[in-house]
């Protein structure tokens, strides 16, 4: 065993040495080996140290990886501890600063207040804000006084926040907390933190107990949009130094994120830093005592009070029973305490599941709970992890992600969007994930030089991850509103666009023939019937999206089919056909009982004689064949185009015949010229009705009075009249 791990050691240093060459190594070895034994036994040595090295390698990642979430999480409580060491020096300075000031005398002191008072107030009021810190009533001035706020009552305060808060849509349910009033705000304009570039302009309203942020809008003057809520407790200020032309900046921190903000001028930077620390400080302050008060032992009810008042009214008694009730709720539970800092691990690990499952639990926890100010408190920063979570997962979802996993690489997300209540969302960008993956995968089809060839590869691709895309819909989505399913049904519809025009574009647009095209579409239609037997019929959208193209490729071919008769019917000399083979009579024969002409034996002669003429027998086999490949491509809508196109082709054929027996005078060649109308309006005309009713399921009157129409020309040769 010795041997065997020095032998081991030996080979890693051999390999791990930075002169090795395999191609030397390889040859030394097979020359000194012994033969195959010896070449197997060094082979799963070199193996087993592949192994070794993989699980030391994969050993190394995970310890890395758990190193750098304990990492992260001593980071984030460095950081805490600083934002708290910040705040102790910015009040201990605050505290010099005050130190001299109080040793003027009284009457300095309040006179220096109101002048500081009328300067601020004045300033303040030519840059156009609502500085209100005066009606906190607690806020200090620079005299070291403090402001009279007794005119000032709670209506009014209340009345001020709901008046300036009109003006921001959206907030209204942001902001229920009793006793909240607005202290300051102001225009500002927020900076991007990596490179330092303008995003946009904001309105801060800074309110007792939390900061809200709003987005300018520009089309509605004076008018905001709610942008983001941040709790005080939460909130750090950090001074921005100026280093021009990038000046009058402040920062604000909230784990994770922060965010800077630019004043217009330093003295408005300076009140927005003062008024944010003097507010922070008043609400721990307002905390801390309401902590104490909790803490402190209660005394024996007064009973004497209630028995000197008889009028006491019997509603206090039952308006102050919900608030016993709301100091119950007990957030000291170790998971409720560290659930903020979880929901991060698991957004970071990518823990989408396990963050959802944290969320369930603490809803369920609290579904029956009142909401005093802890909870509230609570709820604002788990909102903002479940907005973090929100992001992911919508990241997870767009197109701009990795799109080989199919529709169920998508589950995971949308699946945790719906459990956070986002159902719309899931399926909008569900659906807006997969019309993506099915454009990427029909762009990346290779166009081959067989048409038909094309079109198999693309209808399966297209409407295999049709199926697939409706399989996981109804999977993901099961049991949610039909709102979501109507949303299917459009998008379904958009996607047949998108194929259509795949299609449209390699069929019709390369002039392919009616056959080929006639092929074509009855591909595309036999997928779709094989989709509507599986609960999804889009039979009626291709339809309609293809009836243009395939109605110009009828008129055009019918085009192609007037114009060879008419050629051929220039040239017409009425003379009997000749096959000079047995073989070309035979095939002539079965191209006919093709077309539907089973008595075409009795327009044959003797040897290889046809007795019909050429352009009569082509004008057959064409007709019969252009009728064939429009009944492939046949839908309703398309029902008049094909009948007025085979009426326009007969009719070309019917008039020659119509015309040559007015006036041929030969009466040989005007006996043959009345044999191939016979077989023109006995055979042909009979054949080509019965087989369009076949093909469409009702007899077609056009064909009928054409056929009638004809009647005149076998009763009355000699007519002159012509058919129409």
């Amino acid at each position: 065993m010795a041997m065997s791990d020095s032998g081991a050691s030996r080979l890693r240093r051999q390999l791990e040495s930075g002169g090795f060459e395999a191609s030397l190594y390889v040859k030394q070895l097979s020359q000194q080996s012994d033969g195959d034994r010896d070449l197997q036994e060094h082979r799963q040595r070199i193996q087993a140290l592949a192994e070794e090295t993989a699980q030391n390698l994969k050993r190394n990642v995970y310890q890395n990886y758990r190193q750098f979430i304990e990492t992260a999480r001593e980071i984030s409580y460095l950081e805490s501890e600083m934002y708290q060491l910040s705040h102790l020096l910015t009040e201990q300075k605050s505290s010099l600063e005050s130190i001299p000031l109080t040793l003027l005398p009284a009457t300095a002191a309040v006179s220096g207040a109101a002048a500081a008072s009328g300067g601020e107030e004045g300033a303040v009021g030519a840059g156009g804000r609502d500085h209100l810190r005066g009606q906190a009533g607690f806020f200090p001035t620079s005299g070291g006084a403090c402001r009279d706020s007794s005119g000032s009552g709670e209506e009014g305060k209340q009345r001020t926040l709901t008046t300036l808060l009109e003006k921001v849509e959206g907030c209204r349910h942001l902001l229920e907390t009793p006793g909240q009033y607005l202290v300051y705000n102001g225009d500002l304009v927020e900076y991007e933190a990596d490179h330092m570039a303008q995003l946009q302009r904001v309105h801060g309203f800074l309110m007792n107990d939390c900061l809200l942020v709003a987005t300018w809008l520009p089309q509605r003057r004076g008018m905001y949009r709610y942008n983001a809520l941040y709790p005080l407790d939460g909130l750090a200020v950090v001074n921005v130094k100026d280093n021009p032309p990038m000046k009058d900046m402040f920062k604000l921190l909230m784990f994770p994120e922060s965010r800077i903000f630019q004043a217009e001028n330093a003295k408005i930077k300076r009140e927005w830093l003062e008024v944010l620390e003097e507010t922070k400080r008043a609400l721990s302050e307002k905390r801390r005592r309401e902590q104490e008060e909790a803490a402190a032992p209660r005394g024996p009810p007064q009973v004497t009070s209630k028995a000197t008042n008889p009028f006491e009214d019997d509603e206090e008694e039952e308006l102050a029973v919900p608030e016993v009730e709301e100091e119950k709720v007990d957030l000291s539970m170790e998971w409720i305490q560290e659930l903020p800092e979880d929901l991060d691990v698991c957004i970071a690990q990518r823990d989408f599941e396990g963050a959802v499952d944290l969320l369930d639990k603490l809803n369920h926890y609290l579904e029956d709970k009142p909401s005093p100010p802890p909870v509230k408190e609570l709820r604002a920063k788990v909102d903002e992890r479940v907005r973090q979570l929100t992001e992911v997962l919508v990241f997870e979802l767009s197109p701009d992600r990795s799109l080989r996993g199919g529709p169920k690489a998508t589950r995971r997300a949308v699946s945790q969007l719906i459990r956070l209540g986002q159902c719309t969302k899931a399926c909008e960008l569900f659906l807006r994930n997969r019309a993506a993956a099915v454009h990427t995968a029909i762009r990346q089809l290779r166009i081959e030089g067989a048409t038909l060839l094309y079109i198999h590869k693309l209808c399966h691709v297209f409407f295999n991850s049709l199926l697939e895309t409706a399989r996981e819909f109804e999977t993901d989505f099961a049991g949610t509103d039909s709102g979501c399913c109507s949303a299917f049904v459009v998008w379904a519809r958009s996607a047949m666009g998108m194929f259509v025009d795949a299609f449209s574009k390699q069929v019709f647009d390369s002039k392919e023939s009616l056959s080929t095209a006639a092929e074509c579409v009855k591909v595309a239609k036999d997928q779709c019937q094989l989709l509507g037997d599986r609960g999804l019929d889009l039979t009626f959208i291709i339809h309609a999206l293809l009836v243009k193209d395939i109605q110009g490729a009828l008129h055009s071919y019918k085009e192609i089919i007037i114009e060879a008769t008419k050629h051929r019917n220039s040239e017409e000399m009425w003379r009997r056909m000749n096959l000079m083979t047995p073989e070309a009579l035979g095939k002539l024969k079965e191209e006919m009982k093709s077309c539907g002409v089973s008595n075409f034996e009795q327009y044959t002669g003797d040897d290889c004689w046809v007795n019909l003429s050429y352009t009569v027998v082509a004008f057959t086999k064409q007709t019969m064949g252009f009728l064939e490949e429009a009944l492939k491509l046949y839908f309703p809508e398309l029902h008049m185009v094909l009948l007025e196109s085979l009426v326009e082709i007969i009719l070309v054929a019917v008039q020659h015949v119509d015309y040559s027996l007015r006036c041929e005078q030969d009466p040989e060649k005007k006996a043959f010229i009345r044999q191939n109308a016979s077989f023109l309006y006995e055979t042909v005309l009979p054949v080509v009705e019965k087989r369009f009713e076949e093909g469409v399921g009702k007899p077609a009157k056009q064909l009928q009075d054409l056929r009638n129409a004809s009647r005149l020309i076998r009763v009355n040769p000699e007519s002159t009249t012509s058919v129409v």
